[in-house]
């Protein structure tokens, strides 16, 4: 009889211990969600990264007498408004409350809106 009580003991242990080493598992997010190694998101610039991003996706659209939704990207200082008031990243990232750009088109790749962010975090500077 106390060899039944010991190893019941013994069970109920282990199950505890193994699920409190279970719930202290730590999630990085790096190696949850790699980056491609193809991505470089270290020296991001305006002319070479940015907009050349924003002519191919968004100028067509959003320049000249009548942008849609009455938002110009045509040159550096509307970009930098749009980076500032959170409506360039949140289009792009199909965040909720925006509308999702680019319009009836697929979401830009993680790689370019990774170069966004990049940018958009270092205070979107034009060099």
């Amino acid at each position: 009889m106390v060899h039944l009580i010991i190893r019941k003991a013994t069970l109920i242990t282990g199950i505890a211990a193994i699920a409190l080493l279970s719930s202290c598992y730590y999630d990085n997010v790096e190696e949850l969600y790699p980056q491609s190694p193809d991505c470089d998101t270290t020296n991001i610039s305006y002319a070479t990264d940015i907009f050349p991003v924003i002519d191919a996706n968004c100028i067509a659209c959003h320049s000249g007498s009548a942008p849609s939704g009455n938002v110009s990207l045509s040159n550096y200082s509307e970009i930098l408004a749009a980076s500032q008031n959170g409506s360039l990243l949140g289009t792009i990232k199909h965040e909720p409350g925006w509308s999702p750009m680019p319009k009836n088109g697929n979401k830009l790749d993680d790689c370019t809106i990774s170069k966004l962010e990049v940018w958009v975090a270092v205070g979107s500077p034009d060099n």
